[in-house]
């Protein structure tokens, strides 16, 4: 009896509160359709492609917002690739690397009729290797597209916290 009493006030009070999940500050700044671009880096082209990829599979699971022409889009995101750099965490015990750190730089314009939100997040992934190997590009691409998903759920959870703020206002 008393784990069910406990129970339904700890129900009244999250559904009474006016608690609400901070994508749904997010979706209601992104809108139901997106337009997504991603400016293509001359040195490292295939890269475009990886950080699209990730940011509409973003944009879908997180927001279930759907990538859209620009002319149907209620807000568009334009992603930059500014850098990326592998950084060797750990040796083994003969001096070779056997652990990575990637760090890709992503510049974020976020654009919805009047309003302009910009922001440079850098996503980070970790990865193991084998002793004496050099980053393969499967490895490289990998750490690319999971580093982007990271900057993107940055990017993503700072509009959810602007969602909250002119919500508030």
């Amino acid at each position: 009896m008393k784990k069910l009493f406990t129970l339904m006030v700890a129900t009244l009070l999250l559904t009474a509160c006016g608690y609400k999940p901070s994508s749904h500050y997010t979706k209601k700044i992104v809108g139901e359709r997106v337009y997504t671009e991603v400016e293509v880096s001359l040195s490292d082209p295939e890269n475009a492609v990886l950080i699209k990829d990730a940011l509409n599979k973003a944009l879908y699971s997180r927001l279930k917002s759907k990538a859209t022409r620009k002319s149907h889009a209620d807000s568009s995101i334009y992603v930059a690739y500014d850098n990326i750099r592998f950084v060797p965490l750990q040796y083994n015990k003969n001096g070779y690397v056997v652990h990575y750190q990637a760090y890709i730089t992503l510049g974020f314009t976020f654009k919805k009729k009047n309003i302009t939100e910009k922001r440079q997040i850098v996503g980070r992934y970790d990865f193991p290797i084998r002793p004496s190997a050099i980053i393969s590009n499967d490895l490289r691409f990998k750490a690319i597209e999971q580093g982007s998903i990271k900057a993107l759920d940055q990017f993503i959870a700072y509009l959810s916290a602007k969602g909250v703020l002119k919500n508030a206002e």
